[in-house]
Order: C-alpha cells, then sequence, then structure tokens
C-alpha cells in the first residue's frame, strides 16, 4: 500500500471578500493512504469545503502541491486533468440530480458524455442502481424520490465512471439519522468491495465516528491535528477537536432529553 496516495503540500487558498481577503486554507498539509476511509471535520468556515475542492483542482490553490498517486496535478494539461478527474467522483450534500431525466438517465449521463454506446451505457447504469438498491426506480424522475434515494442515485452516477477516489462533501447533511446511517452503510460497502479511497468531509463527529478509519480536525484554515478516530475520540489534543466531541455529546443530551 502506498502510504502517500493522496498527498497536500502546504495548500493555502484565499479569496476575495468585500473588506479584504478570506484566508479559507492556510498552508494545509495532509497524507491519506490509499484504500483509507479518512475524515476532516470542522465546523462552518473552517476550510473544508474547499479542502475538497482544491483535492480535485474544482479550486486551484493559491500556493502548494496536490499529489495524487506520485503525480502532481498543478502540472497537469488541461486534457490530462480531465481524464484524472473522471477518476475523482463526488458527492455533494444536495446530490445534484438532473430534475428532468429518470434515475435510469442520470446514471447514464457522464457514460454518455464519455461517449459509451446507449445499450452498453443502460446495462452500466442498471447494474449500479442495483448495486445500491434502487433498480425498482430506474423509471421515476427525482421528484419521485426521497433524500436518501436521492444520494443512492448520487452514488450510481458517481461510480459510472469507475472512480479511484470517493470525494463526499457533507454528503449526508440533508439526510435524517436513520437515513444518514444507512447511506454510510453503502459508503462502507462499496469502499470495501471496490477498494476506493473514500473521504468524507463532514461537521459531524458522529459521522467520522461511524466510517472513517483516521480524521483530521480543520478550524480557521488550518489543521489542528490528525490521527486515528479511536485516538482522537479518546485523547483529542487540541481545542477544536475537544469542542466537536463537546457539542457532539452535548447534542446527544439534547435528542435524548
Amino acid at each position: 500500500m502506498n502510504d502517500n496516495y493522496i498527498t497536500l503540500n502546504s495548500i493555502s487558498k484565499r479569496y476575495s471578500a468585500g473588506n479584504g481577503a478570506v484566508e479559507a486554507l492556510k498552508s494545509v498539509s495532509l497524507t491519506i493512504p490509499k484504500n483509507e476511509i479518512f475524515g476532516v471535520i470542522g465546523l462552518s468556515g473552517a476550510g473544508k469545503s474547499t479542502l475538497v475542492r482544491c483535492i480535485n483542482l474544482l479550486e486551484r490553490p493559491d500556493s502548494g502541491e496536490v499529489i495524487i498517486d506520485g503525480e502532481n496535478l498543478l502540472n497537469l494539461s488541461d486534457e490530462k486533468l480531465r481524464l484524472r478527474r473522471q477518476k475523482i467522483g463526488m458527492i455533494f450534500q444536495h446530490f445534484n440530480l438532473l430534475e428532468q431525466q429518470t434515475v435510469l438517465n442520470n446514471v447514464c449521463f457522464p457514460l454518455e458524455i464519455r461517449g459509451i454506446p446507449k445499450k452498453e451505457r443502460r446495462k452500466k447504469a442498471l447494474e449500479l442502481l442495483q448495486k445500491v438498491g434502487l433498480a425498482e426506480k430506474a423509471d421515476a424522475y427525482p421528484s419521485q424520490l426521497s433524500g436518501g434515494q436521492k444520494q443512492r442515485v448520487a452514488i450510481a452516477r458517481v461510480l459510472a465512471n469507475e472512480p479511484d477516489i470517493l470525494l463526499c462533501d457533507e454528503a449526508t447533511s440533508a439526510l435524517d439519522p436513520e437515513t444518514t446511517k444507512t447511506i454510510l452503510g453503502l459508503l462502507k460497502s462499496i469502499h470495501d468491495t471496490m477498494g476506493i479511497t473514500v473521504i468524507i468531509i463532514t461537521h459531524e463527529m458522529k459521522v467520522i465516528q461511524e466510517i472513517c478509519t483516521s480524521v483530521a480536525v480543520l478550524e480557521n484554515g488550518e489543521v489542528q491535528e490528525t490521527g486515528t478516530v479511536s485516538e482522537i475520540f479518546a485523547h483529542p489534543k487540541s481545542k477544536a477537536a475537544k469542542r466537536l466531541l463537546l457539542l457532539e455529546e452535548e447534542e446527544e443530551e439534547e435528542n435524548v432529553g
């Protein structure tokens, strides 16, 4: 196993704002091993979404390196980067489905873009819908689905390109706790059966605890600490990690009450 499958070296990103510049990321460095389920956690404004979008260069960092499997993405031509991105799937909080297309056509869409023949892409899409437990919804439209079902369609669509990496940006934030558990179980199953490296971006400690092996705690655009999930839950070192754990405990107490 390559322990440096994804390496972020001193990634920085600034945005212009009305009253100056906002430093979303400040010299962030991370190493993510192959086939890991790696979590990045932080409160709103911590820089999590910017970080995950820098991994596939949807956001180009102002400085630093994004190295995947020994290749610095910042050095690739537009064409090579486009091909590389096909192998980096991304799942969003709000599903981003094509509302006027059936579930089947949504999953076919990335295959159509790649020029895969219609018969072949339909066969592949049906197999993927079977994999995510939605084969019977092939002819339905997104408006007829629950939130959890929509996210399953989004996952099937991402899998159509047979990605090596799956980026999940708050993928369960719009879902209720029971549906969240089911979607995380599906992601774990996909990871186990397909050997995909999964990166989970979230503000919820229980999501990290449920599925991740290792985690990085982000606050104010900086990594506060990294380690295995069990280490950080048992012995958090940073104020940011302690704060997140405390918020989780308070939320659990409210739910019990």
